[in-house]
């Protein structure tokens, strides 16, 4: 892969973060966590509390938590990895703040997640707001558990994206 990919990732229980790393190594990409600028505590991420910040976010759809760090040339990349958790069916609305904060016209988005049971539901939906009509937005894959660099490799190749 050229050095015209990125991997950006938002984790918080270190799960998406270790899938991330996994796939910029094999993809010979840089890699960018999309870290939030007040961290998420484990109360914060309490899904079974209606009041939790995440909750309270997701209910939300305006809602942008703010970023900590933006890309320092997001014109370098072509092609972007984003990857997250599937919070309520979707992406965490931090990953529109990231979206958000950088011009994407022209590139391509392929999505990667980690969930604990739900798929991808209207994520695509949910972001094409958050970038240009001219950005490509591919839905991309599930990432459970610990993807093999072997896996890892043949999906960035069925993608038509190789080393």
């Amino acid at each position: 892969m050229s050095s015209k990919t990125l991997v950006a990732y938002f984790s918080c229980s270190g799960i998406t973060k270790r899938v991330a790393k996994t796939l910029a190594e094999v993809t010979g990409s840089d890699l960018f966590e999309i870290a939030p600028e007040v961290p998420y505590s484990s109360a914060d991420l309490n899904w079974n509390n209606a009041s939790s910040r995440s909750s309270v976010e997701m209910r939300d759809k305006s809602s942008r938590p703010a970023v900590a760090t933006k890309v320092a040339d997001i014109n370098a990349y072509d092609v972007v990895f984003v990857g997250f958790p599937i919070w309520w069916y979707v992406a965490p609305t931090i990953i529109n703040t990231f979206l958000e904060s950088c011009d994407f016209s022209g590139k391509t988005i392929i999505l990667f997640a980690t969930s604990g049971g739900s798929g991808f539901g209207k994520t695509v939906e949910n972001l094409k707001s958050s970038v240009s009509p001219t950005t490509v937005i591919k839905e991309g894959k599930l990432l459970n558990g610990n993807p093999s660099e072997k896996d890892l490799t043949a999906w960035v190749k069925s993608l038509g994206l190789e080393n």
